[in-house]
């Protein structure tokens, strides 16, 4: 991939995009390993 950044103005909202994509994975993500780290499983009955 060759992206040439021709000004400042560019290459900076090319960064700011990548860095909103990764916060918003990070939003969804972590609520799931959340559920995941605390999800227990229910006891079984052993007769």
């Amino acid at each position: 991939m060759d992206t040439i950044f021709y000004t400042l103005h560019d290459f900076m909202l090319h960064t700011k995009n990548i860095v909103y994509l990764l916060m918003g994975g990070i939003l969804i993500a972590l609520p799931l390993f959340w559920r995941f780290l605390t999800g227990r499983d229910e006891k079984k009955r052993t007769y």
